[in-house]
């Protein structure tokens, strides 16, 4: 069991090769599908920021009125309390503009950020689903379910709360900054200068929680991954009693994101405190210079309190800032993270030119040949596991392929889907290269039976058209060939049965079942059983051998069958023995060539 990161999906986050901007600039396609609500949440930052500012200029105003200083023309002339009413009215309505304004922005803010996620996650589990199988043999399924998830969610957060956020913030700042400059210069640059060293405090903090968090959600990942795999492998776990092993690499794990989560608490926490100490320094200062100015009479004291309650708002917005920022941190790791995602290459692409077999099989008149010409594979580029291969299957032929374990049989069957591409040589059907071929039109010329087979949780209809368009007679036509109509017919709901995740509901036979119907109704001209037969037991079997005499009539058929008895009556049999064929021909004949073949079937009988 194995929950380590693979070298190439991990980045040292202190050596970033990409700007942080330019990572922003791979999330504008999704905003601009929502710019419109983008624009309108930016735009009611302006009156909600302009009616926070007022507020301490308005209580200032009051001190002044009530004590009988300077304070704002139109005031003065008035009787104290038409001036304090007026003032009180001013003092509401700002209140009444942020309340219903800061109610609409947010919600905006909130739509643009799960119409920006749901855009996301939707192009990367497409961009996840169109990637080789070779992407899925060195991935652990844990790590690509955090990105999906936890990642994308965390972008979300960027937009609908970080993102606008920091234009509300800044808008409000730079207000703040204007409105303290035209009251008094000397305590407004007081204020003003000390942004240099918060500033410099926040990056450094906000720096370091970078790195935490990317390697919390690295941690996060492999517990993921070691969860999905213990539920997934639950049997195995509690078969060989590995659950207290489990769960001391599971309590490791959980303990090194523990660690990491911990890290990034303590910088996020940091720069709160640092502001918050920042923030009674500010006040102190300005109640010390403020007041050595009302001692010379150059201040009154409603100035001096409008002051206070600015250096009490300069630096919340900082603080949210710093909050944000912690956020935006977070979201630039899940960008890092979705972005190597995003960026992993396709390997098995369409061309742009494609075939249409159609065309080219509807003047023949047989359908199916497959030739392998000089085709050479290895999962490692140095590790070849098919060597040097040349066979030709004639239409309507059926070919059985044999050999010992790790011999490559069912690499050929994965070349020939296309689900991996050789790496010399080339492979056609019907004297076309599978290459020019889409892989639509490919894998529905081709049907496959695996030894085990996928069920998805809904009904049994759904499992048979795996979502393309059919009508229940073609449905029950092609569950009759099979002779699965009768089994379909005693669950309980028939064919509108709901399946559970995995077809746990179902033994192993019935699920096997369920997927010859499911290539039957596809029709296709080639057909191939991977041990397609070896969970089923003896009568389950009878039933799929008749039916499968019916499919493969006028088809070509690969068959690799471990029971060398289930194979005696196929066109030609093929022996592989470490990727090369070795042996070729009929079973009478290989029995008496008296090779690899012929070992393996004495053996099989010697054994019965």
């Amino acid at each position: 069991m194995s929950v380590s990161s693979n070298s190439n999906h991990v980045r040292n986050p202190s050596k970033q090769t990409k700007n942080d901007w330019r990572l922003i600039l791979r999330l504008l396609p999704y905003a601009r599908r929502n710019q419109g609500i983008f624009l309108l949440s930016i735009i009611l930052l302006i009156p909600i920021s302009i009616a926070g500012a007022i507020q301490p200029l308005i209580i200032g105003q009051a001190i002044s009125v009530l004590r009988q200083e300077e304070s704002w023309s139109f005031l003065a002339t008035m009787p104290l309390a038409n001036a304090l009413n007026i003032l009180i009215i001013l003092l509401l309505c700002t209140i009444i503009v942020r309340f219903i304004f800061v109610a609409i922005q947010g919600f905006l803010v909130q739509k643009v950020g799960q119409e920006i996620t749901a855009g996301m996650r939707e192009d990367l589990f497409i961009h996840v689903t169109s990637l080789a199988t070779r992407f899925f043999d060195r991935t652990p399924v844990g790590r690509l379910v955090t990105r999906v998830t936890n990642d994308v969610e965390a972008l979300g957060d960027v937009f609908s709360t970080g993102a606008i956020g920091i234009f509300n913030d800044i808008i409000y700042i730079t207000i703040i900054i204007l409105t303290i400059f035209t009251l008094q210069w000397q305590l407004a640059s007081m204020l003003v200068l000390m942004l240099i060293p918060v500033t410099a405090l926040i990056i450094y903090f906000q720096q370091q929680y970078r790195k935490a968090n990317y390697q919390a959600r690295e941690e996060l990942s492999k517990l993921n991954s070691i969860l999905q795999e213990n539920v997934a492998g639950i049997n195995i776990v509690q078969l060989f009693r590995r659950e207290q092993f489990n769960s001391e690499m599971f309590r490791s794990i959980n303990e090194n994101y523990r660690e990491e989560v911990g890290k990034t608490i303590f910088h996020d926490s940091a720069v709160s405190a640092t502001l918050e100490w920042i923030s009674l320094v500010a006040i102190a200062g300005v109640l010390w210079l403020g007041g050595v100015f009302i001692l010379k009479d150059n201040l009154n004291f409603g100035t001096l309190s409008a002051f206070i309650l600015y250096a009490q708002r300069f630096f919340e917005p900082l603080r949210q800032f710093a909050e944000k920022f912690t956020m935006f941190q977070a979201g630039f790791t899940a960008i890092e993270r979705i972005e190597e995602l995003m960026t992993e290459p396709i390997e098995i692409q369409d061309r742009k030119n494609t075939v249409d077999i159609k065309t080219v099989i509807q003047n023949k008149k047989a359908i199916g040949e497959i030739r392998f010409e000089n085709v050479s594979f290895g999962y490692k580029e140095d590790e070849y596991v098919i060597k040097n291969l040349n066979f030709i299957v004639n239409p309507g032929e059926k070919v059985a392929l044999v050999g010992p374990t790790g011999a490559g049989k069912s690499s050929i069957i994965r070349l020939l889907c296309r689900l991996y591409e050789p790496n010399k040589g080339k492979i056609l059907v019907d004297g076309i290269d599978i290459r020019d071929l889409s892989q639509v039109e490919l894998r529905r010329h081709i049907g496959v039976i695996l030894q085990e087979s996928f069920l998805f949780a809904g009904d049994v209809k759904r499992n048979i058209t795996l979502g393309e368009k059919y009508s229940l007679n073609r449905i029950q036509e092609a569950a009759h060939i099979t002779n699965v109509d009768d089994f379909i017919q005693q669950l309980p709901q028939g064919y509108d049965t709901e399946l559970r995740e995995r077809g746990t509901n179902l033994s192993g036979g019935e699920k096997q079942l369920l997927a010859f119907a499911r290539v039957a109704i596809r029709d296709p001209h080639v057909l191939v059983l991977d041990e397609a037969t070896s969970s089923l037991d003896v009568a389950t079997e009878a039933l799929i051998q008749t039916a499968l005499d019916r499919l493969l009539i006028k088809r070509t058929a690969i068959i690799i069958a471990h029971r060398l008895s289930t194979i005696r009556n196929v066109n030609k049999i093929l022996v592989l023995k470490r990727g090369e064929l070795i042996e070729s021909g009929t079973h009478d004949e290989l029995l008496d060539l008296g090779g690899l073949y012929a070992s393996l079937y004495n053996l099989q009988m010697l054994g019965q």
